[in-house]
């Protein structure tokens, strides 16, 4: 009999070819979640934040502008390749083989360039997207070894001959569930705003934990003098290395924006590198994070320049050279040695020993970032634009002697149709 991978009964290679497939579904249905868990959280406790490493990051990937298309999760493509591979072991066929090796190679080649862009573009790889990698690469690998064709066409490949019935068959079924989660995406998308709402009372149920006994005098955002004389008052706890930590400073720079003269924002420097952070930090998850806060912080007058320009060169930052090269463009090279600087930026770290703990797993409250303090409250991670949009506002209305949420709260499109 002709060399097959799922012909030629229970043999180990198809058997690998079936697990192949459920590890692709497995892998796809994470992905999926964690999009919707970190476009769409449901409550103020579901937030992202940084705790792997700063290339090991999924948080990356579900923000990035290639995490949906129109709506759909790349995951659930995945999803449908891993299926087919799977039913394509169970329900062997010879049309079924050829078809699943012409998706198959697709897939492989979808995968590499995932794996490029996420890599070399965002920097970051995430672990449940390279789970999906790597199953299909094993399945791409099966039908190149065992696959239909080889010894019939005597080629160093499986035979790439589709069932164009079978194509049409997929495709139709692929959009009809691609329709299916464009409908559940406009449904979390519509839900935004009742989200939104639920989320501020969750907000203002958070007991107060109060500011840290010293307030880092880096501010990314000053819209008055006195740090407490504006309505909404954030002390960031951040780390430069942190993809998180990227994601919330273009989140409030684009907020100051749309509030201007009511944002103060204090940058608290919170590096996950045991060399300044030792207390907090077991181990070095993002090396070079003290290196950059020294810089930042040596001189006041130039932070924010310094600030900016280590968020815009977010990967390079990481190596060793280009913060050589960034301190002797800003002729701060004795800022890593500068016993000020050093003592300084301790003092800043060490206000995040003064939470209590938040779980029994971590000793302190700030254990990772971004963590902030909202006007006395904490959250942990980040949101979406909706959520802060509607905390914020309804912190300014709380200044200005509004109802202070309480139950009779009401978001800004519900006044207006009130009126």
């Amino acid at each position: 009999m002709e060399n097959s991978l799922t012909l030629n009964g229970a043999r180990w290679p198809r058997f690998l070819s079936f697990l192949s497939g459920i590890g692709m579904m497995v892998a796809s249905f994470l992905t999926i979640r964690h999009y919707f868990a970190a476009n769409f959280p449901e409550s103020i406790f579901e937030g992202s934040f940084c705790d792997i490493s700063v290339f090991f990051n999924c948080d990356s990937s579900a923000f990035s502008s290639i995490s949906a298309i129109l709506g759909v999760p790349l995951g659930y493509f995945g999803m449908i390749v891993g299926a087919l591979v799977a039913l394509g072991a169970l329900f062997p066929s010879e049309k079924f083989e050829r078809t699943n090796a012409f998706i198959a190679l697709l897939n492989g080649m979808g995968v590499i360039t995932l794996f490029l862009y996420t890599a070399f573009i965002l920097g970051s790889l995430c672990l449940l997207c390279t789970g999906y990698y790597l199953f299909s690469i094993l399945s791409l690998l099966l039908f190149w070894k065992y696959g239909l064709g080889r010894e019939k066409y005597r080629l160093p490949m499986p035979d790439l001959r589709p069932s164009v019935m079978m194509l049409v068959t997929f495709a139709v079924i692929t959009a009809m569930g691609a329709f299916g989660m464009m409908t559940l995406h406009d449904a979390k998308e519509d839900a935004k705003l009742a989200v939104s709402m639920r989320i501020v009372k969750q907000f203002y149920d958070l007991p107060e934990v109060g500011d840290p006994s010293f307030i880092s005098p880096y501010w990314t955002i000053r819209s008055t003098e006195y740090f407490y004389a504006a309505p909404i008052r954030i002390i960031e706890f951040v780390d430069f290395l942190c993809p998180d930590c990227l994601f919330l400073e273009d989140q409030l720079k684009r907020f100051s924006e749309e509030f201007p003269g009511q944002m103060n924002v204090a940058f608290q420097f919170f590096p996950l590198e045991a060399k300044c952070n030792s207390v907090v930090v077991e181990k070095d998850l993002h090396p070079g994070a003290c290196d950059l806060i020294y810089l930042a912080a040596y001189d006041p007058a130039q932070f924010m320049v310094l600030h900016d320009e280590i968020f815009a060169n977010f990967n390079q930052a990481r190596q060793p050279e280009w913060r050589e090269e960034l301190a002797r463009k800003y002729g701060i090279e004795e800022a890593l040695d500068d016993p000020y600087t050093r003592d300084l930026v301790q003092t800043i770290i060490n206000t995040g020993t003064e939470y209590d703990r938040t779980s029994d797993q971590y000793t302190y409250g700030i254990r990772s970032t971004p963590t902030m303090i909202i006007n006395g409250r904490m959250i942990i991670g980040t949101l979406p634009d909706e959520h802060m949009r509607e905390i914020f506002l309804a912190l300014i209305e709380e200044e200005q002697g509004g109802s202070r949420f309480i139950e009779n709260w009401v978001p800004p499109k519900a006044r207006k149709i009130r009126r």
